[in-house]
């Protein structure tokens, strides 16, 4: 798979849409996602417990945040030790909401760039 595909997927998940064709949207709801791409039908949820990844990248994202924010604000202002977890503290439950979406459509991404159609449910059973 060549760089420019790599990016091209990235940027699909990043876009909340399917990475294999990069058209279909992957959610149709800001929790809920189509069970598979409207436009080339690459199934979504390709196993039970397949988004578990997507956990692990939505704790990464808001720890790669909220622990640098903490040691900025520390640095450049004067607000309280107390004040600062309330803050992040709010921040660490906020965040992974916002940010559920696009990690589970990262994840969607990256899976597929590794493992393209090679799950049981895509390949074609030889008979």
């Amino acid at each position: 798979m060549s760089l420019h595909r790599i990016w091209q997927i990235l940027l699909s998940g990043i876009r909340l849409q399917c990475a294999r064709c990069g058209r279909g949207p992957v959610f149709f709801g800001f929790f809920k996602m189509h069970p598979e791409c409207p436009q080339c039908h690459l199934k979504f949820e390709r196993e039970q417990g397949f988004f578990v990844g997507a956990i692990y990248l939505n704790y990464g994202a808001t720890v790669a945040v909220a622990v640098p924010g903490f040691f900025i604000l520390d640095y450049f202002t004067g607000i309280s030790l107390t004040r600062q977890l309330l803050l992040w503290g709010a921040f660490a439950v906020v965040f992974p909401l916002f940010f559920f979406r696009y990690s589970r459509s990262l994840w969607l991404s990256l899976v597929y760039i590794f493992v393209p159609d090679e799950t049981p449910s895509h390949r074609l059973v030889k008979r």
